[in-house]
């Protein structure tokens, strides 16, 4: 009798599935306006400073420090200089109004700000400001290139793109950023009991949750999608999808059918037009993982990852494999899931051979709350949790003990 393999870890099957990534090597030029949610290709390097000149941080009056060290000044208002205007010189004894943002006039050295300060006239109607404070030199100036020197690189190969890297590019007048190409995907589903939202259910037929649940995943990694439905549950189908969907896509994701039921074509068919890699892991949910490849003519043919078809099972196996997958694929360096240490406000006394994933949620006094059902067909665990508590193997849970939790706001983008 052969002696049966034991499943790998969910960390040995991640580092297993990362080691065999070719990442996408293919770039494109897009808008900076464009690139939100996209992979840097290249480095990106200043050609400035960031601010380019002193500019004040407050409303208020530029002065020399030396002319207020009294604490009482009073100086007439030479000029006024808001943000975008260059002002003149300004001369001993003399302050600026200036706003916010606004150069800095030669010959000034502080900023003070508005409200220790009391504008006035003079006995010819000029405008005069008393300075009641006594300001250190550079008091409320940003220096020229405080923030970023000219010749500093900003942003690394192989960031993802978010927001404020967009701002960042943009402060340095990067109109347009380099970046790889998105990741083709190609979805289907197995299962003859599936019918999509709409139609009429037949006697044991469910709707098919997954189909938008992995799309919504996929679009926020901002994927290309190409999503081939339905699949009847026979081989010949099955193996016929593959090798469509190998012939122009980097991955294949398929949910359902990668158990080792007489209806269950997934393997068989992998194994037939391609190869399956690795088969099955000790987590729970989410132990029938399969990750292979797909041949294909011309090319170095499709990824696979075959994901179970409870839809909890196939939701959490997305956000520990596929997510780090694809983000590897175009090129991003560090793809582990952030995780916290937290207080559990709860017991969890059945403790299993496999790594557990439960649904938790964080509660008003700091610590988390789990879900009463961790069933894997409980689809509204995820949408009342607020991430996953890691328990290894073995282990149970008592209120109070410190736990390992990876929340969702980081691992569904």
């Amino acid at each position: 009798m052969t002696e049966k393999k034991p499943m790998l870890t969910a960390a040995q099957a991640l580092d297993f599935l990362l080691s065999a990534v070719r990442p996408i090597t293919e770039t494109e030029t897009v808008p900076t306006l464009a690139a939100n949610g996209r992979v840097l290709a290249a480095s990106q390097v200043s050609r400035l400073n960031v601010p380019p000149m002193d500019n004040t941080q407050m409303d208020g009056y530029a002065v020399r420090a030396a002319d207020c060290a009294g604490g009482a000044a009073c100086l007439p208002v030479s000029q006024r200089i808001p943000a975008g205007v260059v002002g003149t010189t300004l001369q001993p004894g003399s302050a600026a109004r200036i706003f916010t943002g606004a150069m800095i006039p030669e010959g000034a050295d502080a900023v003070v700000m508005q409200e220790q300060c009391e504008a006035g006239k003079n006995d010819s109607g000029g405008d005069v400001v008393t300075v009641r404070h006594a300001p250190a030199p550079g008091e409320w100036i940003r220096r020229t290139g405080e923030d970023i020197r000219a010749g500093a690189e900003i942003l690394a190969a192989g960031t993802r793109l978010r927001a404020q890297e967009l701002g960042l590019a943009a402060s340095v007048g990067l109109a347009e950023l380099p970046v790889k190409r998105r990741p083709r995907v190609a979805v289907f589903f197995t299962g003859d009991e599936l019918a999509m939202p709409g139609e009429t259910l037949k006697p044991g037929a469910i709707y098919n949750s997954n189909r938008f649940t992995l799309r919504g995943l996929l679009e926020n990694l901002g994927c290309e999608i190409a999503d081939y439905g339905i699949v009847p549950d026979s081989l010949a189908a099955t193996r016929d999808t593959l090798r469509r969907a190998a012939e122009q896509n980097d991955l294949i994701i398929t949910s359902g059918g990668v158990s080792v039921g007489e209806e269950d074509h997934i393997k068989p068919a992998v194994e037939a037009e391609g190869r399956l890699n690795m088969w099955q892991i000790a987590i729970k949910p989410g132990k029938p993982l399969a990750f292979g490849e797909i041949r294909s003519e011309g090319r170095e043919g499709a990824f696979f990852l075959g994901l179970p078809g409870n839809p909890v099972s196939s939701f959490v196996t997305f956000l520990l494999f596929v997510r780090p997958f694809l983000l590897r694929l175009q090129g991003v360096a560090d793809v582990a899931p952030k995780a916290f240490s937290m207080r559990a406000d709860f017991a969890w006394t059945k403790a299993d051979r496999r790594n557990e994933f439960l649904r938790a949620r964080i509660n008003p006094q700091g610590g988390l709350d789990l879900f009463p059902n961790q069933s894997s067909a409980v689809l509204t665990s995820t949408v009342w949790g607020d991430g996953l508590v890691d328990t290894p193997p073995g282990a149970t849970i008592a209120p109070g003990d410190t736990v390992r939790f990876l929340p969702f706001a980081y691992l569904l983008h």
